[in-house]
């Protein structure tokens, strides 16, 4: 049996009952934890420390956290200046997302600006620590990993590369930063291509048996990775609707214009 991670978890929470809970319960289960209360200083702390896993309430003071979650995944847009110590670039980090806002629409938008999950209030701390131990394992995450799964494959599709051991994605050559949800679908779908799979079949490689969480998710998770995967996202090649049923991930995308944007977009 694999050992339990153990890693360094950032809790931006402001309310400070909420987050002195959250607290105690990520160190009883081995994890170290640091806390702040705004958006800005979410931002620094993980420009400075560097975190395994974020978690992220949405109505936060300074910066909320939809906008932290924005500069994380795409950067600062020119001419905005979204508090001191903003990461310069695209970050991977692993972000669960906290809301009291239940509507589908709110929690697709999080979702969209590329959270990996989310909880919404209340919630029972068993759930966030099943979600906690889901991001950490599906990321690789901690500073005490179980072994390299001997399983793990290089998975190939035309010019996309799914490494799984490395837990990394290039396209043509070109490394692209995917969240840990975005990984598991691409990989999932690069270990059969040509496969046309459902939304509930991909649901269920990222978010397992959460019958709550909406098939639309899956739609959001592919149009964050045609912006990543595609010379065109508009007019996407490798990873295509079939419609009525579902998406497929073509073994050998028809010749067009070279993918050379998004890699320098995403982190390469």
């Amino acid at each position: 049996m694999l050992g339990r991670m153990c890693a360094f978890v950032l809790v931006a929470e402001d309310d400070e009952k909420q987050a002195e809970l959250i607290r105690r319960y990520l160190e009883r289960e081995g994890h170290t934890v640091g806390v702040v209360h705004d958006g800005r200083a979410a931002l620094e702390q993980v420009r400075r420390h560097e975190p395994d896993l974020l978690i992220l309430d949405v109505m936060m003071p300074e910066v909320d956290g939809l906008g932290v979650t924005r500069v994380l995944r795409a950067g600062p847009r020119p001419g905005e200046h979204p508090g001191p110590g903003a990461p310069p670039g695209a970050s991977a980090l692993p972000i669960l997302m906290l809301t009291a806002r239940s509507t589908e629409d709110d929690l697709l938008l999080g979702l969209d600006l590329g959270a990996d999950d989310y909880l919404t209030k209340p919630y029972s701390p068993r759930e966030l620590m099943a979600r906690v131990r889901t991001l950490l394992r599906r990321a690789g995450g901690g500073a005490h990993q179980p072994p390299p799964d001997p399983d793990a494959r290089v998975l190939r599709a035309g010019g996309l590369v799914v490494d799984e051991r490395r837990h990394e994605v290039t396209v043509d050559g070109g490394r692209v930063e995917c969240t840990p949800g975005e990984f598991e679908l691409l990989a999932a779908m690069a270990a059969e291509p040509e496969r046309v799979f459902t939304r509930p079949q991909l649901l269920d490689r990222i978010h397992g048996s959460s019958g709550y969480i909406s098939a639309r998710t899956v739609d959001v998770h592919v149009l964050n990775l045609r912006k990543k995967i595609e010379a065109d996202p508009r007019k996407p090649r490798r990873l295509v609707t079939v419609f009525g049923v579902g998406y497929k991930l073509v073994a050998q995308p028809e010749p067009g214009e070279r993918h050379t944007g998004a890699a320098a977009r995403h982190g390469a």
